[in-house]
Order: structure tokens, then sequence, then C-alpha cells
């Protein structure tokens, strides 16, 4: 199974990270390629995203959060992608670190799953940084 890591810095404390991390209604703001977002009405941790271009494709997720652990883990029902997501504290903000597990079936997305996760956690890391402002 394909796997790689991202780390970005954002300026920003955990606990503003953590409000846009665990918070699916704010990932087309920050995470590349979600074009929109629906809640479940079952529970608090499914979802599901239409991404950017493909309306008509929805993609259920499940999200998982350990906000003490600074932990929030989302698993793609439609293709098994898996993103580990941790919030460490630094000198003057937070450590935003992601780890991805894509399953051999997918391995064809691998090189283009790194430049999303490249993208948004940079991202991410810049709009905590601007809301916190």
């Amino acid at each position: 199974m394909p796997t790689f890591d991202e780390t970005a810095h954002s300026a920003a404390p955990p606990e503003e990270v953590w409000k846009l991390l665990y918070d699916p209604s704010r990932f087309p703001e920050w995470w590349a390629g979600v074009g929109t977002v629906e809640p479940s009405t079952q529970d608090d941790e499914s979802y599901t995203v239409y991404p950017d271009g493909y309306p008509d494709f929805p993609m259920p997720q499940l999200l998982h959060g350990d906000r003490r652990r600074g932990n929030v883990t989302i698993s793609c029902l439609v293709s098994d992608l898996v993103f580990e997501w941790r919030l460490r504290v630094v000198d003057g903000g937070t450590a935003i670190d992601v780890h991805v597990e894509i399953p051999d079936a997918e391995t064809h997305r691998l090189d283009t799953q790194r430049d999303v996760i490249h993208r948004s956690v940079h991202a991410l890391a810049v709009l905590a940084a601007q809301e916190y402002e």
C-alpha cells in the first residue's frame, strides 16, 4: 500500500487549525478539489464530498477526531484512501502533519494525491493563520 506524508506550519494555535480541520463544511475553503460538502443526516462522523467539476459524483466519507490528541482521520468510503491529520504545538504556532494511505487498487492516483495534499495542507495552514490574526 503506497503512503506518503506532508507537513506545513501555521502561525495559528492548534485550536484554530482544529476548527477548520474538524468541520467538513469548511473543506471547500482549503482542500484542493473539494467542490461541496453535504453533511449526513445519520450521524456526526459521516458526510459526502462532491469533487470540483463532478457535482453528480458523491463520495461518502467518515471523519473521526480526537481533539485531546489533535488527530483527525478521514476515510473515503469510495476509494478507501485514508488521511490521518495530526496537529502539534510548535514554537509560534502549529505543525500540521498528514499521513496518506492509498490502497493498491488506487496506486495510479498517487502523484495526483501528493499534489492535492501538498496544496491542501499549505492552504489549511494559511487560512488558519489568516483567521487567527
